[in-house]
């Protein structure tokens, strides 16, 4: 596609751009910390909840289950899994593990802040994971494509 128009703007971190392209289609590009190196894209799903793998998530249909949590019901398999943080037992990061030997997994991982149980989880498991984004410019349905600490957004 022809890219038009651009403009760039940045936020008081200096970590994103914004582009916009001729049909109306925006484009951004936010700068992370790699947690685990890879490439991933895929769908947003989004929360502005911790989510815990360890009784929050089912590692056999990949659905949200915590009750309560505003993605409840939702399923993560082949996602770009979007929250602030993780929670719970260390045990996330091998449900984690399981998920994606079973093909469940997301896809990739973008957190505001990644603590140890997901940055474990997403390095055994070889998941893509960036943090030191801010999540709420990303929405549940954008297109993401994650590499190694860059996120590129198709609204």
């Amino acid at each position: 596609m022809l890219l038009l128009k651009t403009e760039q703007h940045e936020d008081e971190t200096r970590k994103f751009r914004r582009m916009r392209r001729g049909c109306g289609e925006r484009k951004m590009e936010l700068k992370g910390r790699v947690i685990s190196k890879g490439v991933a894209e895929g769908e947003a799903l989004t929360t502005t909840q911790p989510i815990s793998f360890y009784g929050g998530v089912d590692p056999n249909t990949s659905e949200i289950i915590e009750k309560g949590h505003e993605l409840q019901g939702k399923k993560v398999k082949e996602k770009i899994l979007v929250f602030p943080n993780g929670k719970g037992s260390t045990v996330g990061s091998y449900t984690l593990y399981r998920m994606k030997k079973s093909g469940t997994a997301p896809a990739g991982i973008i957190n505001k802040e990644c603590e140890t149980v997901v940055a474990v989880g997403v390095i055994i498991s070889e998941i893509p994971c960036v943090d030191k984004i801010d999540i709420s410019k990303i929405k549940t349905g954008d297109f993401v494509h994650l590499e190694n600490g860059v996120v590129r957004i198709n609204k």
